[in-house]
């Protein structure tokens, strides 16, 4: 059966890589990195293999506000020289070198010219999203913490493709974590998961979808 939608992620899909915008915030800020990755690898661990609610739950559902996420982040962080770590627009610096990712923008532009659906399904990091960039590309718009629900969990992958009056298995869905991906083909979704443009784009064309 014919695709009729393309769902996709935002950061990491439509922008240039997190690891590389982190990075530039780590150095910026003077951040002890091996304490960084500490405390990060063990939320996000949390956050997906379902152990426990932690403070990436609560940001990306909605339930825990950005500037509550950045204050018990600070907390957990040191500089370099064992000094604090701001709070006060902590997110905002993690992500200020966020650029987005031309390439695949118009790819999903030729994707919703060649008559298909387009959407956008992503987790917020209390990001301030470029929505001037999203007029004509995206048919619908799922910001999880706009929603109350997050990925990898099974509803809202099925808000996402239901607000576009479809089916999962009309849907080809992309994002950069596998997780995600594991969880979009559980419901009935095509993934693909994102390492680069050219990859994702030929990975649409083997779908059958029209793209640039």
């Amino acid at each position: 059966m014919p695709l009729k939608a393309v769902i996709t992620d935002w950061g990491g899909v439509l922008t240039s890589p997190l690891n590389d915008a982190i990075g530039v915030w780590l150095t910026a800020d003077r951040i002890d990195v091996p304490r960084y990755k500490d405390v990060m690898r063990a939320w996000v661990r949390q956050a997906y293999d379902g152990a426990g609610i932690n403070p990436i739950h609560g940001l990306e559902d909605g339930t825990l506000s950005a500037a509550e996420f950045e204050r018990l982040l600070a907390a957990e962080l040191r500089t370099v020289d064992g000094g604090p770590v701001a709070a006060a627009g902590l997110i905002e610096r993690m992500f200020a070198e966020f650029r987005p990712v031309e390439p695949m923008y118009d790819a999903l532009r030729a994707v919703r010219a060649g008559g298909l659906h387009v959407g956008l399904l992503s987790n917020s990091w209390g990001n301030a999203y470029p929505r001037h960039l999203f007029d004509g590309v995206f048919h619908d718009v799922v910001i999880s913490c706009e929603v109350g629900m997050r990925k990898p969990d099974e509803q809202i992958f099925r808000h996402a493709v239901e607000r576009l009056g479809l089916t999962p298995a009309d849907c080809a869905f992309i994002d950069d974590i596998e997780h995600n991906c594991r969880a979009a083909e559980a419901v009935g979704m095509t993934a693909i998961l994102h390492t680069d443009t050219s990859a994702t784009v030929g990975a649409l064309r083997d779908l059958g979808v029209p793209t640039v």
